[in-house]
This record gives C-alpha cells, sequence and structure tokens, in this order.
C-alpha cells in the first residue's frame, strides 16, 4: 500500500511540475536528496556502529545481565504465564534494554529471537491441550490455531511503545541536518514514549484479564 501511495505522490509531482515549468527543480531536488540520503546513511552507519558496540560490550561485561536480574519484577507483571527460567525471558530483557536506551538496531535481533522462543512455547501448550482433548473426549474442547498467544501480544505491544531516555536516532537526524541542540528531543521524546508505555501496559492488562487463549 505504501509503495502505491509514494509513487502516486511522485507521479502527482511530476506532472504537475510538468504542466507549470518546474521540472528543472525537480531534477535538481532529486540529485540534492540522493547526496543528502547518502550523506545520512553514513552518519547513522557511524552511529549504529558506536552504539550496537557499546552494547556488545555491555553483554559482555555483564552489564545486561546485572541489569535483566533487576528486571526480573517487571517481566513477571508484564508476562505472568511465562516461564521463570524461559529463554525467551532473557531476550524480551534484552529488547527492552535496548529499546530504553534507543538501540533499536541492537534490539530487533533479541525481538525476533524473542518472537521465536514465545512461539514456541504457545505450540509446546497447543501439544498440551491436544493431550487434554484427547483425555476427555466427552468434553467440547478446541484451542484456535494461528493465533498468538497474550505473552506475544504484550511483547508485540510493549516493543512498538518502545520508552527511551536516549533517542539515538533523532538526536542523529537533528545533528545532521543542522539542529543548535540535537539533543532538545530529549526530554520530550521521554515524556511521550513513557505515556505510550504506561498505555501500553494498561491496555495489555486490561486485555489479558479477558483473553485465557
Amino acid at each position: 500500500m505504501l509503495n502505491y501511495l509514494w509513487a502516486g505522490m511522485i507521479i502527482i509531482g511530476v506532472i504537475y511540475a510538468a504542466f507549470t515549468g518546474r521540472l528543472p527543480e525537480i531534477t535538481n531536488a532529486a540529485l540534492d536528496s540522493s547526496k543528502e540520503a547518502v550523506t545520512l546513511c553514513i552518519t547513522m552507519m557511524g552511529v549504529m556502529s558506536f552504539w550496537v558496540g557499546m552494547m556488545e560490550i555491555a553483554t559482555e561485561a555483564g552489564i545486561i545481565k546485572s541489569m535483566s536480574r533487576r528486571m526480573r519484577p517487571v517481566i513477571r507483571f508484564l508476562f505472568p504465564r511465562l516461564p521463570k527460567n524461559h529463554p525467551a525471558v532473557e531476550y524480551i530483557t534484552t529488547n527492552i534494554i535496548a529499546n530504553i536506551l534507543g538501540l533499536g538496531w541492537a534490539a530487533t535481533p533479541a525481538g525476533l529471537n524473542a518472537m521465536e522462543e514465545l512461539a514456541k512455547l504457545e505450540e509446546e501448550r497447543r501439544e498440551d491441550a491436544q493431550d487434554i482433548k484427547r483425555r476427555n473426549r466427552n468434553r467440547i474442547f478446541a484451542m484456535p490455531r494461528n493465533v498468538a498467544s497474550n505473552e506475544m501480544c504484550t511483547f508485540l505491544i510493549i516493543n512498538i511503545s518502545s520508552l527511551q531516555l536516549i533517542p539515538v536516532n533523532v538526536i542523529a537526524y537533528r545533528s545532521q541536518y543542522g539542529s543548535v541542540n540535537p539533543t532538545a528531543i530529549v526530554g520530550p521524546g521521554i515524556v511521550a514514549t513513557a505515556v505510550s508505555t504506561a498505555a501500553a501496559v494498561i491496555f495489555c492488562r486490561m486485555m489479558d484479564r479477558g483473553r485465557k487463549v
């Protein structure tokens, strides 16, 4: 859908420029934008390499594990049905920590691994439910398939809301485009993401009470 939207906007812009005699301006804008895109990619590559490297150092130094242990009460609150020592717990905490630090690149692999482990857990639950069904053939018992579990839905929503203390991406963008104070976004960013995360947690808890799958 977005491909059609962007294509439509480009075509409309070119047609309008043709009728108003501004095609040279379109060409110049395309060339300038291409140069800016390359410069921005180089800037973001440097920022990404630095912060992902810091994340790896923190992992090797045991800082991530220490923070993960301190976050266990939060994880238990958000995912009450998740087994205590399940592999998904470490991936979830790593993802949340990376998002809090604004390291979306480092958060993505942990998020994918967490979803994979949660999917395995849900499959195991379905197999257990099928065993119960076979032992209780006189009962009407059905488990819907291809339905995300409570934990998967909660993790996705928390990941999207993404509480951030250091919005690295936005700071890099503002710096690239000549902002006088690129870090001025930190305060508003913390407030906005804190509100969105709080709303996400409240929503997940409300929905979790009414959804027993």
